[in-house]
């Protein structure tokens, strides 16, 4: 089920650290939440800072945060990387990566230049430390699976997309002149979007969703070639971009079919499962999917409109496709991993997964996160909604929140009242 070797206790990380991550996560989303309802249909244009703060505070705040605790679990299960002295290494990166975002959101509201500087040593320092931690070591592997090999190819996109942060922030901050910063700005969000966030989530699931949901396992020359394929289009582009910013334009019509194409592919192979019953996991991975496929088609319109609502549609759909995987996958991380490190322990009376979160709860938050998305798409025609999917959004996040804090008490419940097995009698 896990890699070639398995899984074992040495081989995971603390339960804490990947809790952590899942709710610093959780809070930067209801912030975003708060945020919506102070900055209300501002939000939908790109232009406007209110936009701008929104944007950073989901993908780097909440997504980001979510993406490493999925990765710090998932590069021991699915690639046998195996990250030494974790809690430290979180550590370094968590706490000046907090700071850095908050810093960031800050300077972009008050334009402050020694702001923009504060947070490009913050989020530049911790980012890079622990993309290039994960980089040396899914590097060293001797046996690379398709997996692996999209996510290292996912982390380099990260370290590009913080690269080139660094160039911007270092305009708005003083430091850099800026002759390219239109087009470094389209390469940055487009590497942040196609390169990070779609380039890890479709790596992960070459395996997971085999893993998870007993399907045929995807052609290989999608899982050996797809990752590699979107990460060259990207590079090149963006290097042509600089001198003919026009590229951008076949490129990502390029990428949409492309993730279409993946998205169909992947839609198709859940229909293939073995396991009949779909849980609130698997509907989470369609409406990601599909939305991954409205936001590409959109994206494909905004070449012939000048609607603005046509590209709020793509952002929105997007941050549906993003966040719809990964709360599927927090529904599997998270209880597996309670009741993994309890058993690993020797507590016989380890909560079941279903016992840490049950499948009701997790089917209930995909009917407030369908209905957040639902609310998002109508507040672009009647505006008073947006309050709505402000509200909503809160609710969404803070259903996370109260799932990882319910876990944390029912594993530090166990560990104190719990019994073990009695390995001396044997």
């Amino acid at each position: 089920m896990f890699s070639q070797n398995g899984l074992s206790l040495d081989q995971a990380p603390p339960i804490s650290v990947v809790f952590r991550f899942f709710f610093s996560g959780a809070l930067f989303g209801i912030l975003a939440g708060i945020l919506i309802l102070f900055f209300q249909n501002h939000i939908f244009d790109a232009s406007d800072i209110k936009a701008v703060i929104l944007t950073h505070t989901l993908t780097l705040g909440a997504m980001l945060s979510f993406m490493f605790a999925a990765l710090f679990q998932m590069l021991p299960v699915i690639a046998g990387v195996a990250l030494p002295s974790p809690v430290k290494k979180a550590n370094a990166m968590q706490y000046p990566f907090v700071l850095g975002v908050f810093s960031l959101l800050l300077a972009f509201n008050f334009s402050t230049p020694w702001l923009f500087i504060t947070a490009s040593f913050l989020l530049g320092g911790s980012l890079l430390y622990i993309a290039l931690v994960m980089l040396k070591n899914l590097w060293k592997l001797p046996n690379h699976s398709s997996s692996s090999k999209g996510m290292l190819t996912a982390l380099l996109s990260l370290t590009i997309v913080i690269l080139l942060a660094l160039y911007l922030t270092g305009t708005l901050g003083g430091l850099l002149e800026g002759n390219y910063y239109t087009q470094i700005k389209t390469a940055h969000y487009s590497f942040g979007l196609f390169g990070w966030i779609a380039l890890l989530i479709l790596s992960i699931s070459f395996q997971v969703i085999e893993m998870f949901y007993v399907t045929p396992s995807y052609p290989k020359l999608v899982s050996q070639y797809l990752p590699l394929t979107l990460f060259t289009l990207l590079t090149m582009t963006t290097i042509i971009g600089v001198f003919n910013p026009s590229i951008w334009v076949a490129s990502h019509i390029l990428i949409a079919l492309i993730l279409i194409g993946y998205s169909l592919l992947t839609l198709k192979r859940l229909t293939q499962r073995k396991r009949p019953l779909a849980d609130a996991t698997v509907w989470f991975w369609r409406l990601g999917l599909s939305s991954l496929i409205a936001s590409m088609l959109t994206l494909f319109i905004t070449n012939f409109t000048e609607l603005s609502w046509v590209k709020s549609l793509s952002y929105i759909f997007f941050a549906s496709f993003a966040l719809s995987i990964v709360f599927a996958m927090f529904y599997k991380i998270v209880p597996f991993l309670t009741w993994f490190h309890l058993n690993s322990q020797g507590y016989f009376t380890a909560p079941m997964m279903h016992e840490v979160i049950h499948p009701k709860t997790a089917k209930k938050h995909l009917y407030i996160h369908l209905t957040t998305i639902v609310i998002f798409v109508l507040s672009l025609f009647i505006h008073l909604f947006i309050f709505l999917a402000g509200m909503l959004t809160i609710l969404s996040f803070g259903w996370i929140a109260w799932q990882i804090i319910h876990a944390w008490k029912l594993y530090n419940y166990t560990q104190e009242t719990g019994e073990k097995f009695d390995m001396s009698s044997m």
